[in-house]
């Protein structure tokens, strides 16, 4: 049994696949032929087990974002805002050596460690938020080196 071709139509292909689900189930109680139908019925399972999604919106596979805390993205704003009034260019950190990002990470740490409620000294902000920025800048070039 040959499968349509239903990409371009998500919910049709789950509709068929729900038909030929209950129809092979059906068919097995009265077939004498068990294996050969029990094996439709495994593939059929993995279709719909498979990459693609047959709700409206096919998003298998794709970050769920709302399971990251929110907390973290006005703290690396804050950061990013100190840090383009510093240097003018919100666009800047582009062209940093990751290696800087990774030091200036690591020295945030070390003081977070030493007080989690301390601040930078320049920026005032908490070692954390800069420890933070400096992750989703080194984040954002790995990705890019990775592409």
């Amino acid at each position: 049994m040959r499968m349509p071709n239903f990409e371009n139509d998500p919910s049709r292909r789950a509709e068929l696949i729900e038909k030929l689900y209950k129809r092979l189930h059906y068919d097995l109680m009265l077939a004498e032929d068990r294996k050969a139908i029990k094996a439709e019925i495994d593939r059929l399972e993995k279709l719909t087990k498979g990459p693609c999604d047959a709700s409206p919106k096919a998003d298998a596979g794709k970050p769920q974002l709302t399971l990251v805390p929110r907390a973290i993205l006005p703290a690396i704003a804050r950061v990013r805002e100190y840090g383009t009034k510093k240097y003018g260019d919100p666009d800047n950190w582009r062209q940093v050596d990751k290696q800087r990002y990774r030091d200036a990470m690591f020295r945030h740490l070390l003081s977070y460690l030493d007080d989690p409620t301390g601040t930078d000294e320049e920026s005032g902000l908490p070692h954390l938020w800069h420890v933070a920025c400096n992750v989703a800048f080194l984040c954002e070039l790995e990705e890019k080196c990775h592409e």
